[in-house]
Formats: C-alpha cells, structure tokens, sequence
C-alpha cells in the first residue's frame, strides 16, 4: 500500500466507515505497538468528541494490545496533551483520534513518539509496511489511565503561572477536545470567562464554532464585554484570538506579539520558523527587531522540522498552529493563548500592533493538470516580472493545491489597488496556460 494512500501530511484521517474503519484502527494499533522500540511499548490514547471517537478509540487499543503493548485511554483531551504527557510519563508512543478541524462525519488517527514529536515519514512507512502483519505471540493489555486530564492542566499551569484576576476572557472551544481543559485552566488562572462551543454532542464539533468559524466569537466578544477571546479548532492544536474592539488576529500575530515578548525576555533562543504564506509585514518586522526567520513548505510539520533542526522554540503558522518547544514540540491552542496573555502583560490586544501587515490577495485558479505547473513558462516569466518590481516592498507566491486541481496565487502589495492588480495579471495568465 502505497503511503499517499493511507498515512497522509498529519496521519491517517477519513471518513468513518469508508476510509477509517474499527478494522483499520485495529491494524494501525497493531502495526504501530509491533514497530515500537519496546518489548512491552505503553501506549497512551486520547481522542476528541466525534461520536466515532469511543469506537475508534477502542479499536485503535484492541489493535495496540494485539501488538504486545498496553494501551492506556486517556478520554477526551486536546491533541498536545498527548505529546506532553508522552514526555512527562514516559509512554513509548500516544496516539490521536481525531479529525481536527474537519466536520464530525471524518476522523484520523496520529502518533507520537516518546519524545512527543509526530512521527516521521520513515516511521509511518515502517508502520504501514507492518499493516497486515498477524498478531503476535504476546498479548498486551488495555485500561484507563486515571488523571491524565489532571496532569495536562498541571503541566499547563505550572508552566504558566499567571495571575488572570479581573480579565474576562471569551473561549470557543468548537465543540472539541478543550471544551474541558480550557475553561478549566483559564479558570483556575482567575479569569472571568465567556463560553461558547463547550456543549459537544459528538456531532456539533467545528459545526460553526471554533477557529475555522470565527464570527461565532467576535460575536461573542462584541457581544460581552470580554477583553479578549479565544477560539480553538476541534482537536485543540491551534488558535486565532479576538482583541476587546471585535477584531480577529491570526498566527502571524500571535506568533509575532509572541516572538517580541520572548526576545525581551531573552528566552527567544535563535528565530522563528513560519511558512511561505506567513504575511511579508511579519517578515521585515523581524528583520528590523534582528529576528531571524526561517521559512518552510505549508504544514505545522515543516515548521517543527525546521525548529528542531536548528534548536530554535518558537513557530507557527497563519492557521493558527503556534509551537513553543519549551512547553512540547507540537501545536498547542491553549499554551499559545496564554503565552499571547503573558506577551500582553496586562495591555489590551487592540492597543498592541504585533506588525503592519501588507494587503494580502489569494486566488485559486483551476487548473486542468497539476503536473504541468512546474513547465509554466509564460506564467513563470510573469511571477519573476511582478517579484521583480515587489522587491522590498510585497512578493508573489504562486504554486499548486496538494490535493486539488487548483493553481494558487497568492500577491502582496503595499496597498489593495496594487495587489489587485498584479494577481489580476497573474490570474489571466495562468487561465491562458493551464486552464
């Protein structure tokens, strides 16, 4: 079976009963307990509120404990839970059921190493070479593996100690896997809060709440007085924030508010890795504050490589996935709203502009092959042309949709009128080439 075919850019995830099926899930715990470096690998689950998550969840153990390993349930917690406490209490592997932001009908399945890193390629190919491997001779065990909920919020906490008294905070938590965990922790910091998307019924999750919905929470916000909001996606690994006027603030803020505050505090430890589509404001914002940027390929993936390759902390994207190894080396939705609380140390967001973003203009054109973008001539001629008289002042970014026939064009500018413009232009010749 061919990896394109089953393990994907953030593991297994499909349909329920069509791609992702109970045996699928057994084959996977099976196949990733066999492949671990551990004789008897403990094995600790968690998963988000789809009403497929308790089937496959049992399925996923079943298959861990056919594999020789113990598989410990965790329950209903957000996706970085499972890479911290894959660290804080030695599993040798955690694994995920969930879809994150994708409707209730999907779900997936990730891992985790012991480091709490997801896997990587080669480990997923090794463990789906391993998928139709029979059941071995020894027979592990399944049970619930009482406080993990407990131990993520105290690792929360004691990491963040921050006194939240007389903040009201507004939190939509998508009907997800932090419609515990982050009225808790807010909470126990001392904030007042307003909540919205904490009542899931298995298929409410991401169902106009959360980060992918966020008019839900201006709404919200305008609607109460709160001096900031909050709204997570379905699995908890990222977050885009609402300041007290009503607007919205995506990764590239977040991550820029944040970067500031950590360079301040000398903990910022190298620069920040974000991707091709973070906004070119954000870019020579860093580079006048003499904060290196590393860019990589769409993907929370490609930034946590990049992190790890040079030692550095911090990451994200525009979407929202805000990684701070410090705390663990994946997204985590809640850890990055309270590094934003404790960057704004006390200030209002509204009154903070973490950069000046440039007019940002993204247009898909359909393409009828993929294929035949990288021989593009015309149209690469045209972006180097338009580069050409951005330079310093905005950029153009064309490629191809990894998974649609869709040819993405993507122009910065100094002002609207501008970008307009330019993928105007862009757009006409791509039509002319590829459509």
């Amino acid at each position: 079976m061919a990896q394109s075919r089953l393990f994907g850019t953030d593991g297994v995830r499909g349909a329920v009963g069509e791609l992702l099926t109970p045996d699928l899930a057994v084959r996977l715990g099976r196949a990733a307990a066999l492949q671990a470096d551990s004789d008897r690998p403990q094995v600790l689950i968690v998963r988000d509120t789809r009403e497929s998550g308790p089937m496959l969840e049992e399925a996923l153990a079943a298959g861990v404990a056919a594999g020789g390993g113990d598989a410990m349930l965790g329950g209903v917690l957000p996706t970085p839970a499972a890479s911290v406490l894959a660290r804080r209490l030695g599993f040798d592997l955690a694994g995920v059921v969930s879809a994150s932001h994708n409707p209730f009908e999907d779900n997936g399945i990730k891992f985790f190493n012991s480091r709490g890193r997801k896997l990587e390629d080669s480990s997923e190919a090794a463990i789906e070479a391993r998928i139709a491997a029979p059941t071995g001779e020894r027979v592990g065990g399944v049970r619930t593996l009482e406080g993990a909920f407990d131990d993520y919020i105290r690792e929360l906490r004691t990491t963040f100690a921050l006194d939240l008294s007389g903040l009201r905070v507004a939190l939509d938590c998508a009907n997800g896997a932090t419609y515990r965990a982050a009225p808790v922790i807010f909470g126990a910091l001392g904030a007042d809060l307003e909540l919205i998307g904490v009542e899931p019924d298995g298929r409410n999750i991401n169902a106009d709440r959360g980060s992918t919905h966020p008019e839900a929470l201006i709404e919200l916000v305008r609607g109460s007085g709160a001096h900031i909001g909050f709204a997570y996606d379905g699995d908890g690994d990222r977050v885009l924030a609402v300041d007290g006027a009503g607007s919205l603030h995506d990764g590239d803020d977040l991550i820029a508010l944040i970067a500031r505050d950590l360079q301040d505090r000398g903990e910022l430890e190298g620069g920040v890795a974000v991707t091709v589509m973070t906004n070119f404001g954000f870019l020579t914002t860093m580079e006048a504050a003499g904060i290196e940027v590393a860019q990589t390929s769409v993907g929370d993936r490609h930034v946590i490589e990049a992190l790890l390759e040079r030692a550095w902390r911090l990451g994200g994207e525009q979407s929202g996935h805000i990684v701070w190894t410090e705390f663990t080396p994946t997204g985590d939705g809640i850890a990055a709203a309270l590094l934003v609380l404790r960057a704004l140390g006390g200030r209002r967001l509204e009154d903070v502009e973490p950069f000046r973003r440039l007019p940002q203009l993204l247009e898909n054109v359909r393409i009828a092959d993929r294929g035949a973008v990288d021989g593009a001539a015309q149209l690469w001629s045209a972006v180097e042309e338009e580069n050409k008289k951005l330079e310093g002042r905005g950029r153009v970014l064309v490629r191809p949709s990894g998974t649609e026939p869709l040819l993405r064009v993507m122009v910065e500018a100094p002002d609207e009128g501008e970008c307009e413009a330019i993928t105007g232009r862009l757009v006409d010749v791509a039509q002319r080439e590829l459509a």
